[in-house]
């Protein structure tokens, strides 16, 4: 049965207090240093600076980080992306504080050989670490002035505190040069505090009261409509029939503003305005966990194409500046060329890369620009190119990828707050119908030749767990067992897909509650954990092949775990349980490599097929659970219990047909034409469907709730133009208004009249509304918008017992009042947990707009489409 944990938008306060006061205080911590300067010419010293790094990552970074967490859950769209951008931007100045106060010899660090030093203009070759920040200050500065912007559309005081921020950080950068600008940059930062603390009061008190007690919010500088206009034919995927998730933010800018920042540092060192990498290894680190953040939050929508897509660039981005870091840090690049030839983990990013490009075929043109920039850029990566043309590639390929990812931030802001496609994007390369049979060739010609079953359906995070795996096990493979430096460089590759990121994986399938949770990638983290340690960090710290007692142990004690995984893996799918035997070889290999007798030869063949087990297992893994097929093969089961299931599990107490099948819609549209009351899904939460032409039917309705009659039943219908049809009389405003709140969550309750039977209301007109008014819902849900067509008007109600919670899982429904209904349509989880906000309308003309009852669409938001529709009639 579905859990009814969790909490709707309108459930959670107002976070934006708790961000503003976050960035108040960090601003306020500045400007205070930067006047002390200023006045007695004495920078902070060391204790002084670590202090100030601490507090700018305790308050500016984890409080913030909460702040960016509520907003993704308050279906935030801006306050999200900019309270996590703005948590990376403190936690990364503060990281640079403490490193120059900790390590003061980075300071003199000399350019290492080979670093394009030949690029550096006059004056510039001799960068401070301090100094070297100046590139994620630019950075966050045309962030920060996008964000500003696209402030400007929600309210008129956040674009005052991001602008304010912007020209901080553009004096904050020229004050590591010049110590005049500290006083300009001082006095912003107070702006910063006083404009902050205001729009945290206003806020604190419209959480307060519920209302906009002090101006600044509810009302924006200018409506995000007048940027474009919404496309008549949706770019993102025709075909691609997905429902509307309203439960979290969307991610997609957060995940932009990453990859925006990522490359513009990695720009700014390979053209050579760098001489070391150790700031910026700390940035990208910091930034780079907010993209898996935006990886986490797809995956909470059921993304599997964002939640793969972030997280694959989240792990490009930290093995890269790590791998950056051990060159200039530790080895230098003169001495590294010959160890970087034999390392091969940049062509399984380039086949990732190129895996991505495919399935965004199906998507926008933006999209598709955006991942073959990301195939450029990991071509760049291959370390079998010479270092001197590789950083130039690299510095080149950065900086596309900077000015795509940075127009795709403002574009999926825009067209995040406006809920419309306002800033174009492009179209469609491919449709999704022909993607799907590109994708299904190689099935249709395999179950054509062989009597061979598809096996079974992907999860979301499946394709992730087979790149980690997948890229530890190419970037493991070693020429030989005596170079130190190879080994050296060769850590990041290994330990941060291979363990770091594999405990996100964990972290997700702990949220999904499935299959084998967090004990497969657990298990293989620390595998390639203790892998790393022995055969790559081993002479680092003076452990060697014949000094690994405890490793002998812990592979043998791993072979008798992973014969385990082997037996469950063989309950899922053949690619799976080839996985699990190839992994048990590799221990072999572990173990061999700990007794001195390690053919290496056989490791680099196991490793090898090893990586192609995993970059096939995520592919199938990723085009499969992108479209609910099984498009790609992954194999039967070989043992499984779903015959004992199905002799011993009750079957359901009514018809309980899927959503996703045309003979399922017309099962309940049957049952529904012939007077039976079934359980339906809608946009928000599930609900009780019964047809207007049976008033009996809606008569049962009240019986199996247990609703008072009092109580009125609303109706949907699929779209606007039918009630254009009756003819209703209903003024231009209320017109405009049900135009910009259709479809969605919003209902509307207008005057009652004859014209409700030219809608098909029919016998059932006494039953639905109230004597005077009804209420009406076109909702954004495409099965019940086709269901509706094939049964007419819907007699509509929250599919619960009176005072109980909303159901919000088909489950639920079935468990509840399974026994009471002819028939459930199963759709899965709701997108939303609570119903419908609804709108009196019957005096829009005189008095305006009443909220009855506030749903998943809050009053704030309703009551600013509004006044928008009512300034433009007027």
């Amino acid at each position: 049965m579905a859990s009814t944990a969790g909490f709707a938008a309108v459930f959670y306060s107002e976070p934006a207090v708790l961000g503003l006061l976050a960035n108040v205080v960090s601003a306020f911590l500045l400007c205070l240093q930067n006047f002390t300067v200023a006045h007695t010419g004495l920078r902070p010293q060391e204790a002084e600076d670590i202090l100030a790094g601490v507090h700018l990552i305790l308050i500016g970074g984890f409080v913030q980080l909460l702040a960016g967490f509520l907003a993704f859950r308050k279906y935030d769209h801006l306050g999200g992306a900019a309270f996590l951008t703005f948590s990376a931007l403190w936690s990364s100045y503060g990281a640079t504080r403490i490193i120059t106060a900790a390590y003061p010899s980075l300071q003199n660090t000399t350019l290492p050989l080979g670093n394009a030093s030949h690029l550096l203009p006059t004056g510039m070759a001799h960068l401070s670490a301090s100094q070297s920040a100046v590139a994620g200050l630019v950075a966050y500065i045309s962030i920060s002035f996008i964000l500003s912007f696209c402030s400007a559309t929600v309210n008129y005081i956040m674009p005052f505190i991001f602008g304010a921020i912007a020209l901080a950080l553009v004096f904050e950068a020229v004050a590591l040069f010049g110590q005049w600008a500290l006083v300009v940059s001082g006095v912003i930062e107070l702006v910063i505090v006083i404009c902050g603390l205001y729009g945290a009061v206003a806020l604190l008190f419209k959480g307060i009261t519920q209302r906009y007690v002090l101006p600044g919010f509810g009302h924006p500088l200018f409506n995000v409509l007048l940027l474009g206009s919404a496309q008549k034919r949706s770019s993102k995927a025709i075909g691609e029939e997905k429902k509307k998730n309203t439960k979290y933010a969307e991610p997609m800018a957060l995940g932009n503003i990453c990859d925006t920042i990522s490359p513009f540092l990695f720009a700014f060192y390979f053209f050579g305005y760098m001489k070391n990498f150790c700031v910026g290894a700390a940035w990208i680190s910091i930034i780079s966990s907010c993209q898996l953040l935006s990886s986490f939050y797809s995956y909470l929508r059921g993304d599997v194409y964002y939640t793969t897509k972030y997280g694959v660039h989240s792990l490009y981005w930290l093995v890269m500046s790590w791998e950056e870091l051990t060159l200039t840090t530790f080895l230098g690049l003169a001495n590294t060329q010959g160890s970087r030839l034999g390392m091969l983990g940049g062509w399984f990013f380039l086949a990732t890369a190129c895996m991505l490009f495919l399935m965004s075929t199906h998507k926008d043109t933006l999209e598709m620009l955006q991942n073959a920039s990301f195939i450029i850029l990991t071509t760049a990566f291959i370390h079998q190119i010479p270092t001197p043309g590789a950083y130039l590639f690299l510095g080149a390929a950065c900086s596309l990828c900077t000015a795509l990812s940075m127009y795709a931030t403002f574009a999926s802001l825009i067209n995040s707050i406006g809920e419309k496609v306002l800033i174009p994007v492009g179209g469609q390369a491919m449709s999704s119908s022909a993607l799907q049979t590109t994708l299904m060739a190689a099935k249709v010609f395999l179950t054509r030749s062989k009597n061979f079953p598809s096996g079974t359906s992907a999860e979301v995070p499946d394709a992730l767990f087979y790149i980690c795996n997948g890229l530890a096990a190419v970037s493991a493979i070693q020429g030989g067992f005596g170079d130190p430096t190879r080994q050296q460089l060769s850590i990041p590759s290994v330990l941060i897909p291979g363990a770091i990121v594999q405990l996100y994986v964990c972290r997700i399938q702990v949220q999904g509650g499935r299959r084998f949770g967090c004990i497969l990638p657990f298990c293989y983290a620390a595998f390639w954990g203790a892998w790393t340690w022995l055969r790559f960090a081993g002479h680092l710290v003076n452990i060697g092949a014949g000094s690994s007692e405890g490793f002998t142990a812990g592979s043998i004690a791993f072979l008798v775990l992973n014969a385990f995984l082997i037996v469950l893996a063989s309950t899922f799918n053949v690619v799976l349980l080839c996985m699990t035997l190839a992994m048990e070889l590799l221990t072999v290999c572990f173990l061999l490599f700990t007794l001195e007798n390690l053919p290496l030869p056989f490791e680099i063949a196991m490793l090898s097929i090893f990586s192609i087990i995993c970059f096939y297992g995520a592919t199938a893994s990723l085009a499969n659970c992108m479209f609910g097929k099984d498009l790609m093969m992954m194999g039967p089961p070989l043992f499984t219990a779903e015959s004992s299931k199905k002799d011993t599990q009750e079957p359901p107490p009514c018809v309980c047909p899927k959503s996703h099948c045309t003979s399922g819609l017309r099962t309940i549209a049957d049952l529904l034409n012939t007077g039976a009351v079934c359980g339906v899904p809608t946009d928000t939460v599930y609900a009780l469907a019964a047809s207007c032409k049976h008033p009996q039917a809606i008569e049962k309705v009240y019986r199996i709730k247990d609703r008072p009659q009092e109580k009125p039943i609303c109706i949907f219908i699929s779209n606007l133009d039918q009630l254009r049809a009756a003819s209703p009389p209903i003024s231009p405003l209320l017109w405009e208004f049900m135009e910009n709140v259709y479809p969605g969550g919003i209902g509307c309750i207008i005057q009652k009249g004859e014209w409700l039977k030219k809608l098909g209301v029919g016998a059932g007109y006494s039953r639905v509304g109230t004597q005077d008014s009804i209420m009406i819902r076109v909702p954004d849900l495409t099965v019940l918008v086709h269901l509706i067509d094939m049964t007419g008007p819907l007699a509509i109600t929250s599919a619960n017992p009176s005072g109980e919670v909303d159901s919000t899982h088909h489950d639920m429904v079935i468990s509840r009042l399974g026994h009471k209904l002819e028939g459930v349509l199963c759709d899965g989880e709701s997108d939303e947990v609570v119903a419908s906000t609804v709108v009196n309308c019957t005096k829009i003309d005189e008095s305006g707009i009443t909220i009855v009852r506030e749903g998943c669409i809050p009053a704030g938001k309703v009551m600013q489409i509004f006044e928008s529709v009512k300034n433009r009639a007027v």
